[in-house]
């Protein structure tokens, strides 16, 4: 199987046409300049030995050795052995609130960016764990299901707004419920649930449905974002704050960290409460925590060894090179005898 790692290279074979055009031009300004410099019989006995067709030969070369280039750069790999992998890690699960009260500006940037700059560390110092997004407000929507592709999670984790759940609230309860369906029963892999959130306007009877993902061997961990002091949420266009969100008796709303409700969750599915504020001892708690978690394996699967091939190019790319540098304008005997493109002029 052939796999092309780099394509966006061959854009460099543009440069082909380009040095066509620069030659035929070439070609034409130096037969203008010989007309007026002399005659067509003259020249030849001034240069009885130049050739009219390496020249062309030459140009060739310079094109096959772009190619050359072109394709040791787009890297081209053909798999070709077959090697059997397995991983030993944890299956983790990110629920992370994206409700309006999130956009809260009492830790900087705001509090939803803080919780997806948590994730993005946590993601960074993770080894060969699996892991899973969920985003939930009024209610719970799945973003990522399991996956050993940290760079998709990143990914998806970067497009989390408070825009994208009409619903306003903290479903936390819809968020658990969720993520025991993340989670695959054949495989009996240990089961972590990070809730991030500001604990506010959540639904009653959290510890309920805690209990039953402890249950099913989910452990829970909370961590906090925001203060309990708290501040306004903002309402922006564009980027910029043009008022704060306001109460029916027209007083603006203060949105506060709830600890004690990310408390309660936690010690209702054996987990615990992290401070989420300071990121550096949240990644440092995390990494405690999961190392404390025995790793069960959890994949074995086949696939295709990609070995580069791009040397071979390259070295073509230097033949071409060499042979364009070398190769002498003048004729040479043998080709002077076969009279190639009528080279032979009668005196």
């Amino acid at each position: 199987m052939l796999v092309l790692e780099e394509k966006i290279y061959f854009w460099l074979l543009i440069a082909i046409p380009v040095v066509l055009l620069l030659f035929i031009v070439l070609l034409f300004w130096q037969r203008s300049a010989k007309n007026k410099f002399a005659s067509k019989s003259l020249l030849n006995k001034l240069a009885p030995n130049k050739s009219n067709f390496k020249p062309i030969v030459k140009v060739i070369f310079s094109c096959l050795a772009i190619v050359s280039l072109v394709i040791a750069l787009v890297n081209p790999k053909m798999g070709t052995t077959m090697e059997t992998v397995k991983r030993e890690g944890v299956d983790i699960v990110f629920a992370i609130d994206v409700s309006k009260s999130m956009d809260a500006e009492d830790v900087a940037p705001n509090r939803l960016a803080k919780s997806k700059q948590l994730v993005r560390q946590i993601l960074t110092k993770l080894g060969s764990d699996r892991v899973g997004i969920i985003a939930y407000a009024g209610s719970a929507f799945p973003q990522l299901p399991i996956t050993t592709d940290f760079a998709s999670a990143k990914m998806f984790l970067q497009g989390l707004n408070t825009n994208m759940i009409s619903s306003q609230g903290t479903a936390i309860r819809d968020a658990i419920n969720l993520a025991t369906t993340y989670y695959d029963d054949n495989n009996q892999t240990n089961r972590v649930l990070f809730i991030i959130s500001d604990g506010e306007d959540h639904e009653g009877n959290v510890e309920e449905i805690a209990n039953e993902a402890s249950e099913k061997g989910i452990r829970i961990y909370t961590i906090g974002v925001g203060t309990e002091k708290g501040g306004p949420i903002p309402i922006k266009r564009n980027g910029i704050t043009q008022r704060y969100k306001k109460n029916q008796q027209g007083e603006t709303v203060i949105t506060k960290l709830n600890p004690n409700t990310l408390k309660e969750i936690a010690s209702a599915a054996n987990g615990e409460y992290i401070d989420g504020n300071v990121t550096a001892k949240v990644t440092e708690k995390v990494q405690d925590l999961l190392q404390n978690i025995e790793k069960t394996e959890f994949e074995a699967k086949q696939f295709a060894d990609y070995k580069s091939h791009f040397q071979w190019f390259l070295g073509l790319c230097f033949l071409f090179l060499f042979l364009d540098i070398f190769l002498l304008e003048r004729s040479t005997s043998w080709v002077k005898k076969l009279n190639l493109f009528n080279e032979k002029t009668n005196e």
